[in-house]
């Protein structure tokens, strides 16, 4: 059986957070001739009176949780957020809850399709609304990545297993004051991102904040249907650093910072996800320039922008790669699953997976080379134990079973074979676009079927939380105990 009080009392805790985060827009709503501040002070209380009704029922409870109530609290968080989040889309835009569902899931997860369209003429309440629910989502997840998922020994992520994962009596002050910091250092780099895009580039205020949060949380949500196209070049380079540091290692950047080393600069990930860019940006700025689409100067600015938003899975649109020709759309297709670093806000496959399996490729090599000779596998210095590659390759098969399984569902429904595909893998990977004119960096998901919607939503819960946090779920032997 569940201990369910503990499981309230965090849930209580994670909806009272987001509903002092929906007083912004509220308060916005009531200041600005938008309207839609009755709609948005509706949802505020609606969210605090269940939060308070949970709290009830849990505050007497002592939070022990087990590793099966750990899985089970972990996805329960993530989609009862996105619940009382897509509120304030459904009594202010007046869409289904079935798209209001599929927009604040895709914020949460910081995945960044949409259904929305005239974001131009949108209100502005519901435009920061949304900015908000990816900035949240972002440091959401880079907390995960630090504390839970280690702990659950989800898809390698041991190999990053500090005091912040241990959950013992013992740790809990050093794992809070590490919380503490990455909150610091997250807010710290939005208003930094912030004001550059506001006195470096064309951006007012308003975008600047929006944009920022969007930017940071690596989710890709804009104030404009045009995307980063809507601005200027300036706020091009700026988005394109903004995420490249929203795709680094959180923990590490602490790390460097308190000691003022380089240890960030040394990390295998981070070096893995600078080559990858940086190779990728020359042969793609190569390939624009010597195919007479863009001047060279253009040419490096959009390649790089274009590849840090889908390797870090943020998802901005600054043109349409789906018409620049074959090379560039193989490239993409390749790249939307990739990830950039653990411990960061990016979605995706991860970097240091790859790593670790062109590791052990190299020493399975080796070892028929010299078949009593022993090779020792270790991972940033790290030892990688035979529990940690069990426990990665069965996340590799989950996920890319899961992005099948999905695009052959869609595909069954009636989408084309390359919307459902690249649906299915802008879902699970959280990118945002996928290919196509219907759901590309010029499109979106609105004309897709409900059905289609709540199955993508489910895959980007599932992409987020690692993928076997969520499958457990599914398995009768996890509810039997």
């Amino acid at each position: 059986m569940f201990n369910l009080r503990p499981i309230a009392f965090v849930l209580s805790m994670a909806l009272s957070k987001l509903a002092l985060f929906m007083w912004l827009p509220t308060l916005q709503a009531l200041f600005s001739k938008g309207g839609g501040f009755q709609e948005f002070l509706l949802a505020t209380l609606l969210t605090h009176g269940t939060a308070f009704g949970l709290l009830a029922y849990g505050q007497k409870a002592e939070i022990r949780l087990r590793v099966r109530e750990m899985f089970l609290l972990t996805t329960l968080v993530w989609s009862t957020v996105c619940v009382f989040s897509a509120l304030p889309f459904v009594f202010i835009t007046h869409i289904s809850f079935s798209d209001a569902f599929f927009e604040a899931m895709s914020g949460v997860t910081t995945t960044g399709s949409t259904v929305l369209s005239g974001l131009d003429a949108l209100s502005k309440p519901i435009l920061l609304w949304r900015s908000i629910l990816q900035w949240l989502g972002g440091l959401g997840f880079i907390v995960a990545a630090v504390a839970i998922l280690p702990y659950l020994n989800v898809g390698g992520m041991k190999l990053f297993q500090t005091e912040s994962s241990d959950w013992s009596d013992k740790s809990a002050p050093r794992a809070a004051t590490m919380a503490k910091r990455i909150v610091l250092l997250y807010l710290a780099l939005t208003v930094l991102c912030t004001g550059c895009y506001y006195l470096l580039s064309d951006m007012n205020a308003f975008e600047a904040i929006n944009h920022a949060m969007t930017t940071l949380s690596t989710g890709g949500y804009s104030t404009s249907d045009g995307s980063m196209s809507h601005f200027s070049p300036a706020a091009h380079w700026i988005g394109t650093l903004f995420m490249f540091i929203g795709g680094l290692p959180f923990l590490l950047m602490i790390y460097s910072l308190q000691h003022r080393n380089l240890s960030l600069f040394r990390d295998a990930q981070v070096r893995g996800f600078f080559w990858l860019i940086l190779s990728t940006g020359v042969a793609l700025s190569l390939y624009l320039w010597s195919t007479d689409q863009y001047p060279l100067t253009d040419a490096i600015r959009i390649s790089l922008f274009n590849l840090v938003s889908v390797v870090t899975t943020t998802g901005y649109g600054l043109g349409d790669f789906g018409t620049w020709g074959g090379f560039p759309l193989v490239l993409f297709a390749l790249l939307m699953v990739c990830g950039a670093c653990s411990g960061s806000t990016a979605g995706g496959f991860k970097i240091f997976r790859f790593q670790v399996a062109m590791a052990l490729f190299r020493k399975q090599l080796h070892q028929l080379m010299h078949p009593r000779a022993v090779f020792p596998q270790k991972y940033n210095g790290r030892p990688v134990n035979d529990d940690i590659i069990r426990s990665l390759v069965t996340f590799i098969m989950g996920y890319f079973a899961t992005m099948t399984l999905l695009a052959l569902v869609l595909a069954l429904m009636g989408l084309e074979p390359m919307i459902a595909i690249t649906a299915a893998m802008t879902a699970v990977a959280n990118v945002g676009p996928g290919i196509g004119e219907t759901i590309g960096p010029s499109g979106n998901f609105a004309t897709l079927p409900d059905t289609a919607k709540w199955l993508l939503a489910v895959g980007m819960l599932m992409g987020r939380l690692e993928i076997l946090t969520v499958a457990v779920l599914f398995f009768p032997s996890f509810w039997r105990g």
